[in-house]
């Protein structure tokens, strides 16, 4: 039987060779999406890249969020696609008729080269997570590369998408316990929810979470807070430094209620973390798209990656314990310190939690 094989990404540099490299040698089709792609060094070599298969012969399909693209693309970009026979498709554009719609975002980064591999993950496709370019303040993110049955399967998700096509979510089990799970339709939505659930409620050693916007629902807190009181190691990393104040406000918030259940807090230093990442006892983990907030859970469009591979779990659970070397822990006397300011300003971004 045909298994998956995987490869991390932590660097940016090294991430987008691989992937211009996979652009490069494919021969029918390179399916694209991105909440963010840049009309900046990155992009544009993307774009080369993309028109080159499309001369070629190859179908490439590019689907961009054109709200997140919003401040960074151009229309000399995507004219330069369409010119070279790029399918360039923007999701949910301002429309008066459908002002609502605009709240719903396509939050999935995919990257699916001849149904062969595929790429998941949080990095965009923007200079920010390049070291090269934009220097050690470069975004720290994580992406994986899959090879075998998990790529067909994702090749299938892209088409449903970009076609909306909507039907009920079937399980996508293949390998050796891999899920590969999108949330287009509402049955979708209550199986990723409920995975990411079911990883927490059944840890019995040990749960690292590593997200950038930490807003959780309430069933989510009391996940995490029962697996730390019942003596399972719970440890979520968050950025210090944040893109998105209000969300840090918010994530602030319910760090008292944590701490006294016995989670352990991180703040990561040394520049922004964007990566969202779950590792459960070492051989549970889950890499992608999906924030823990309101908006992953309830609102975008995303796409993770859930696996049992022992490698991977493995290599997730080092980098996770190599980013709380550059992190300062949050400690419960420390917190009941902070400032009135402080406290008002998490009651704001709370209060704002469903819309952030």
């Amino acid at each position: 039987m045909e298994t998956d094989s995987f490869e991390l990404f932590t660097d940016g540099d090294t991430l987008y060779k691989a992937m211009l490299a996979s652009i490069a040698s494919a021969r029918d089709h390179v399916l694209l999406e991105s909440y963010i792609f840049a009309d900046d060094e990155i992009g544009r070599r993307f774009a080369a890249a993309l028109a080159a298969a499309a001369s070629r012969g190859a179908v490439v399909r590019v689907h961009l969020d054109a709200a997140g693209s919003l401040f960074w693309r151009s229309h000399r970009l995507a004219k330069r696609l369409r010119r070279a026979g790029v399918q360039l498709r923007w999701f949910h554009r301002w429309d008066w008729r459908h002002p609502w719609r605009y709240n719903r975002r396509n939050h999935r980064k995919l990257l699916v080269i001849d149904a062969h591999c595929a790429y998941v993950g949080g990095f965009n496709i923007h200079r920010e997570n390049s070291r090269r370019l934009y220097g050690e303040q470069c975004w720290r993110d994580t992406h994986v590369r899959l090879v075998g049955p998990l790529a067909r399967e994702a090749m299938q998700l892209f088409g449903e998408f970009w076609m909306g096509r909507k039907r009920h979510p079937a399980t996508h089990r293949l390998g050796d316990g891999d899920l590969l799970l999108s949330n287009y339709t509402h049955g979708a939505r209550r199986l990723l929810n409920g995975t990411f659930g079911n990883m927490l409620s059944h840890a019995r050693h040990t749960i690292f979470i590593t997200t950038p916007y930490f807003v959780p629902q309430l069933r989510i807190q009391r996940q995490v807070a029962d697996a730390a009181a019942r003596g399972v190691d719970v440890r979520l990393l968050v950025p210090f430094k944040s893109d998105v104040r209000l969300a840090q406000w918010a994530a602030r918030a319910a760090y008292a209620t944590l701490l006294a259940s016995g989670v352990r807090i991180y703040e990561y230093q040394p520049r922004l973390l964007h990566a969202k990442t779950i590792v459960v006892d070492a051989g549970h983990a889950t890499v992608g798209t999906a924030n823990i907030d309101y908006r992953s859970f309830f609102l975008n469009y995303e796409l993770n990656l859930f696996t049992r591979n022992p490698h991977l779990c493995h290599e997730l659970e080092k980098v996770f314990l190599a980013d709380l070397a550059h992190s300062e822990e949050i400690h419960g006397e420390q917190w009941s310190k902070r400032s009135w300011t402080d406290k008002l300003l998490e009651l704001v971004g709370w209060m704002a939690r469903r819309w952030l």
